[in-house]
C-alpha cells in the first residue's frame, strides 16, 4: 500500500487557509486591503470578542458584480493580475486570490455589496468557501463583509487564539498601522460597541498621525523628503529628544503597504547613534513610493517584506536626508515637572533639591581638557546627482488639527552653538554640573562637564580616525604585550583597525606583539592599558565593521574624558564651553544622553509663586 496520498481539496483549504489566516488580525488585514484595493475613501472596521466571535469590514469602494460573487471564494482567483508579468508591476495590496477562500473555510462568512451599476445589493452568505444562500437586498454603494465563529470547523486552531484583550490588540495593531499609511481615507474603527479612533479622509499624513498617535508625536517629529528617478522617500522622523524602549513605533510603507524591513530599520538607527540614549529607538513614519519592477513583494504569504533591487541607493538617501535633518534640528531637553511631563521616557529631576550645593572653583587645578582643536566637521553628503534641496518647514506658533492641515507649534530651541559662546557660567553643582545663565534669552541651562568633554574627545578621535590623520608618538622602548592564542588572532584580523587608530604593532614571538607605536590623544600618549581595552572590546559580539569603529571611539572618548566628580576651574570651564560650541552635536554625548538641560526663568518663578 502506498504511503504517499493525494489530499482531499477540503484537507488543502483549510491547510492553505492556516498559512493565510493565523488569527482575527489577519482577517482584519486582507479585508481593509481589499478595500483600499476598491477605491474606498471611507472604511468602517467593527469587532467584537477581538474579533473572534464577530468582525465587520465595511466600504464605500467599487462593490463586487454578482457574475464575479461565486469566483471571489475561490482560491487563485483575483482581479489584480492576469498573468505572471504583472507580478512585476503590482501596486495593489491584493493578488494572489486565496484571502476571501481561506477566510470562508475557517469562518462563516457574509457579504452585502452593490456597484455603482446595480440597482439592488446583493446578500450572500458563505461557508466552507461556498455560496449556500444569495438574494437581492437594499444596501448602499460598496462592501460589507461580516466573519463570524472564527474557527469554529477547525477546533485545533481555535485553541491556540488568545484572550479577547490580546486578539483585540493584535487587530488593533493592524487598524492602526493601515490607517496611518492611507491618510486619504476615512477610517472609523470600533471594539465591543466602542468607538477607538475615527479618521478624516481630507487629513494630510501630519493631522493624520496627530488623530492616530497623539500631539508629542506631532510636536517631535522632522519632516523628510528625497527624489530620485525611480523613488521617492517622504514622511517624519522623530527628533533628538523623543524615543522609545522598543521599535514598536516604527513605521515603513512601500507603495502604501506597510512593511518590515530589518535592515531599512538598522540604517535609520544608525543615524541616530550618539544622538539618542542607548538601546532607545527613534520614532519614524516613512514612506517608500517605488517603481514596482525594483521590488519584489511575493515572498512571503503575509506580504509584509520586500526586497528593493536598488537597495544600495535607498541606503545611501536614507543616510543623507535623515543625517541633513538631524543636523539642523538637535536640540535641548528641558526640565520638566512629573504633572508636566511631556515625554514619558525624556523625565529628568527638578532643578532645586535642599540639599544641592553650589561650589565656588576659584582656586583648582589646572587644565585638564588638552589640546582639541576647533571644529573641523565636514558636510554629509552623498554620491547622487538626483539629490534634492533639503525640505525646509514652516511652524506656526500653535498646534492646531483644522481642516485635515496639522501645523506644528513654533520651535523654540535655540541655536546652541551661539549660545554656548554668550553664557556665562555663574558656578558648579556637585563637582559634576556647569551652571550657566543666558540673560538675553531667560534661561538657566546645566551642563554635564563628563558628558560634554566626552563630545569633545570622540569627535577630535573620530575626525582623525575617518582622515586617518591620528598622529602616531614612536616609542623609544618598544612595549611588549603578551595575549593568549584567541586575543593574537583577533589583534592579527583587526591589525590595519589598530593601525588606523594610531597603533603601530607587529607579531613577537608566539603569543606576543610588540607596540612600536601609540597614537597621540589629547596631549598623551595611550599606551598598553588603552590598546587592551581595544583587545577586550574587539571580543565583544559587534554585528559590523563599522559598529565595531565607532564603538572603540566611544570607549576611548568616554574613558579619558573628564569624570564627575573632578574639579575644574573657570579657565578650564571656559575652554570646555568653547570646544564643546564647535562640535557638530553639543547636544549629547557618544552614548546618547543629554550634555546641557534647560530650565526657563518663568518655569523657576512659577515654581516660587511669584507668577501663576
Amino acid at each position: 500500500m502506498n504511503k504517499i496520498k493525494v489530499l482531499d481539496e477540503k484537507t488543502i483549504q483549510k491547510i492553505a487557509a492556516g498559512e493565510i489566516i493565523e488569527r482575527p488580525s489577519s482577517i482584519a488585514k486582507e479585508l481593509i486591503e481589499n478595500s483600499l484595493d476598491a477605491n474606498s475613501s471611507s472604511i468602517t472596521i467593527e469587532i467584537r470578542d477581538g474579533g473572534k466571535s464577530y468582525m465587520r469590514i465595511t466600504d464605500d469602494g467599487d462593490g463586487i458584480l454578482e457574475d464575479d460573487l461565486g469566483l471571489a471564494f475561490q482560491r487563485h482567483t483575483t482581479s489584480k493580475l492576469s498573468n505572471a508579468d504583472d507580478l512585476f508591476k503590482i501596486m495593489s495590496f491584493g493578488f494572489r486570490g486565496e484571502a476571501l477562500a481561506s477566510i470562508s473555510t475557517v469562518a462563516k462568512v457574509e457579504v452585502l455589496t452593490k456597484t455603482h451599476m446595480d440597482i439592488p445589493g446583493i446578500q450572500a452568505f458563505v461557508e466552507e468557501g461556498k455560496i449556500i444562500e444569495k438574494k437581492p437586498v437594499g444596501c448602499p454603494k460598496g462592501t460589507t463583509m461580516i466573519v463570524r465563529d472564527l474557527f469554529y470547523n477547525v477546533p485545533v486552531r481555535e485553541k491556540f487564539l488568545k484572550s479577547n484583550i490580546s486578539e483585540a490588540n493584535h487587530v488593533s495593531n493592524i487598524v492602526y498601522k493601515l490607517a496611518l499609511g492611507n491618510y486619504g481615507v476615512s477610517f472609523k474603527y470600533i471594539k465591543d460597541n466602542k468607538i477607538i479612533f475615527q479618521t478624516s479622509k481630507n487629513n494630510d499624513m501630519l493631522a493624520n498621525i496627530y488623530t492616530l498617535l497623539g500631539k508629542d508625536f506631532t510636536d517631535n517629529l522632522l519632516e523628510i523628503e528625497y527624489r530620485a528617478p525611480s523613488f521617492r522617500i517622504f514622511g517624519y522622523i522623530s527628533n533628538n529628544i523623543f524615543y522609545r524602549g522598543n521599535r514598536s513605533h516604527q513605521y515603513l510603507y512601500v507603495n502604501n503597504r506597510y512593511i518590515n524591513n530589518d535592515h531599512i530599520s538598522k540604517i535609520i538607527e544608525d543615524r541616530y547613534r550618539s544622538i539618542i540614549p542607548v538601546n532607545k529607538f527613534p520614532i519614524f513614519i516613512l514612506f517608500i513610493d517605488i517603481d514596482p519592477s525594483f521590488i519584489d513583494v511575493n515572498i512571503h504569504p503575509t506580504k509584509q517584506q520586500i526586497k528593493f533591487i536598488n537597495q544600495n541607493q535607498l541606503d545611501a538617501a536614507l543616510e543623507y536626508v535623515i543625517d541633513s535633518e538631524l543636523k539642523k534640528n538637535l536640540s535641548i531637553p528641558k526640565i520638566l515637572k512629573k504633572q508636566d511631563k511631556g515625554l514619558e521616557e525624556n523625565e529628568l529631576p527638578l532643578l532645586y533639591d535642599n540639599n544641592f550645593l553650589m561650589q565656588n572653583e576659584e582656586t583648582k587645578t589646572k587644565t585638564r581638557l588638552g589640546d582639541i582643536p576647533k571644529d573641523q566637521s565636514s558636510n554629509i553628503d552623498i554620491d547622487n546627482k538626483n539629490k534634492v534641496a533639503e525640505v525646509e518647514l514652516e511652524y506656526s506658533n500653535n498646534a492646531i488639527n483644522n481642516g485635515g492641515k496639522y501645523k506644528k507649534k513654533e520651535g523654540t530651541d535655540l541655536e546652541l552653538k551661539n549660545l554656548l559662546q554668550r553664557i556665562r557660567p555663574i558656578g558648579i553643582l556637585f563637582s559634576t554640573y556647569i551652571l550657566a545663565e543666558d540673560i538675553e534669552l531667560d534661561k538657566v541651562l546645566i551642563i554635564d562637564q563628563h558628558a560634554a568633554h566626552e563630545r569633545i574627545m570622540y569627535e577630535k578621535y573620530k575626525m582623525e580616525y575617518a582622515r586617518e590623520q591620528v598622529v602616531i608618538q614612536n616609542l623609544l622602548t618598544p612595549e611588549i604585550v603578551e595575549l593568549t592564542n584567541v586575543e593574537i588572532a583577533l589583534v592579527i584580523d583587526n591589525i590595519e583597525l589598530f593601525r588606523r587608530l594610531g597603533f603601530v604593532i607587529e607579531e613577537f614571538g608566539t603569543n606576543s606583539i610588540i607596540i612600536r607605536g601609540v597614537p597621540l590623544l589629547f596631549g598623551k600618549p595611550q599606551t598598553k592599558e588603552l590598546f587592551l581595552e581595544l583587545v577586550d572590546a574587539i571580543k565583544l559580539d559587534i554585528s559590523s565593521s563599522y559598529e565595531v569603529k565607532l564603538d572603540k571611539i566611544m570607549k576611548i572618548a568616554c574613558t579619558r574624558a573628564i569624570k564627575a566628580g573632578d574639579n575644574i576651574i573657570d579657565v578650564e570651564i571656559d575652554s570646555l564651553l568653547d570646544q564643546l560650541s564647535q562640535t557638530t552635536n553639543p547636544y549629547t554625548c557618544p552614548h546618547g544622553r543629554p550634555t546641557i538641560v534647560q530650565i526657563s526663568r518663568e518655569d523657576l518663578e512659577k515654581e516660587f509663586k511669584r507668577i501663576m
